[in-house]
């Protein structure tokens, strides 16, 4: 890997060992092979017996590391220095591994050219940056089927929470009727998913943008389940931000993404006040002291950078790039047939849906299987079938509570109720997969499910620390 020609110094980090990338085939882009990732061997115990390779269905969560980030992070592991701090050599090679990786994820999500990269930990903290600078007065518009990192970080503003739309038209016009109405009118954020962690639908994101600017807004897009799924650009959706997170994109080490436009976030105060963010600082006569900020992406990124992580994000980038998202989102497509059309046929499984059975969508499925409780069914998985899935309300609590009918009191949680195998409990199942995933898992899966409902689990089961877990 080589750093930019025109850092100063040139210095270059040597390739990895191994150098991975998908397995296309000229006919058929659904036989490609999956792409290699950490823990594709891991093999876990059975409760009835044997070991099994561990089938990881909760990409959603946060998907494993492709092999390819990890080999380009070891690659550089040695050569670890500080950022933007020291004159030495490795202090040069990291800086310019660390602003080169910014213009990568530029690249990556097609960026304008005057938007901003802003290194965080997660969507979570994107989106509470974007909410800290928000103007005074801004009013904002969520949907309530956003998960909770969009949902909630809007405190200081003035929010208004729009009903679950059940069409893309629908979501639109919500929009639009909303916006309209406000009082006053000022500035005002629209923020949306482009892609339902509860159900794996996508969201009408341009239509909802195209609302948001011709009513004076502007919008936010929660891109996290969006982007290690298919090709995202910020000019042709035209929205004004985009936040996402690497551990769904197959990087590891807690960095995240917001990318957008830059006057907010320049004339906002800094989001952590320390070294980095500020540009100039003096004593004043008085005693006090005087600062003067940057007015680029540093501003909003005090302290000591997470270098690791970012460069793991750009690897990802760029490994999701060169393998083609045409050919990975026909492979996951294939998947999502398989699961559903696997799901169908079995009666008393019922699939959480918004926009109804014909809606595009993502490699994330939720649903609920009649007589059992989620949580028993999701540890029957794991334990009887080596396979993870998710249970629960997924932090995005609203939203499933809609989808399964209850009434907004009912008890649910983001992991396992309390409530014993067989009993009912506000919470589903969710299956999620991605680039990494071989079809094996998904068949597994699907049988696993099949086999569970005719016959029963083979094991005992029991609540421990709110988890469902097997009787000893």
């Amino acid at each position: 890997m080589s750093v930019r020609p025109d850092a100063a110094p040139a210095v270059t980090v040597p390739a990895p060992a191994v150098a991975t990338s998908a397995a296309v085939t000229d006919t058929d882009p659904c036989c490609a092979a999956p792409l290699p990732v950490l823990g594709r061997d891991v093999t876990v115990p059975l409760v009835t017996g044997g070991e099994v390779t561990y089938a990881a269905l909760d990409y959603a969560a946060s998907a494993p590391a492709l092999q390819r980030v990890w080999d380009d992070v070891a690659a550089y592991a040695p050569y670890y220095g500080s950022v933007h701090r020291g004159a030495g050599y490795l202090s040069q090679l990291s800086t310019d591994l660390f602003e080169n990786s910014r213009a990568t994820v530029h690249e990556f999500l097609d960026c304008r050219d005057d938007d901003q990269v802003v290194f965080t930990r997660s969507t979570t903290d994107s989106l509470n940056l974007l909410a800290a600078a928000l103007p005074a007065d801004c009013q904002v518009f969520v949907f309530e089927t956003e998960h909770h990192a969009s949902l909630l970080p809007w405190r200081d503003a003035r929010v208004t929470y729009l009903n679950a739309p059940r069409t893309h038209g629908e979501a639109v016009r919500t929009l639009e009727t909303a916006l309209a109405d406000r009082d006053p009118y000022g500035p005002a954020l629209v923020c949306v998913t482009g892609a339902s962690n509860v159900t794996g639908e996508l969201w009408p994101v341009r239509e909802l943008a195209a609302a948001a600017h011709a009513h004076g807004a502007r919008i936010v897009l929660d891109a996290a389940q969006l982007a290690p799924h298919h090709p995202l650009s910020v000019r042709e959706l035209d929205v004004d931000w985009v936040a996402f997170s690497g551990h769904k994109l197959y990087a590891p080490f807690g960095s995240g993404v917001l990318a957008g436009r830059a006057d907010w976030l320049q004339d906002a105060e800094p989001y952590l006040a320390g070294g980095g963010a500020s540009r100039k600082v003096a004593r004043r006569t008085d005693g006090g002291v005087d600062v003067e900020w940057h007015s680029t992406a540093a501003r909003h990124e005090a302290g000591s950078p997470n270098v690791i992580g970012v460069y793991s994000i750009a690897s990802a980038c760029k490994a999701l790039t060169e393998a083609g998202f045409g050919t990975l989102v026909a492979r996951e497509q294939h998947l999502i047939t398989k699961v559903r059309d696997g799901l169908a046929e079995v009666p008393e499984v019922k699939v959480l849906s918004l926009f109804g059975d014909d809606s595009p969508r993502v490699g994330v499925i939720s649903f609920v299987v009649e007589g059992w409780n989620s949580s028993h069914f999701a540890a029957a998985l794991s334990a009887e079938y080596g396979i993870g899935v998710r249970d629960g309300l997924f932090c995005a609590h609203p939203l499933v509570r809609t989808l399964l009918g209850s009434d907004p009191q009912d008890v649910g949680e983001c992991g396992a109720p309390e409530a014993e195998p067989g009993e009912r409990s506000l919470n589903a199942i969710r299956v999620s997969f991605g680039a990494g995933t071989p079809d094996e898992h998904v068949e597994r899966f699907v049988r696993a499910v099949k086999e569970l409902v005719r016959d029963g689990a083979k094991w005992n089961y029991r609540t421990e620390d709110g988890r469902c877990v097997p009787a000893v």
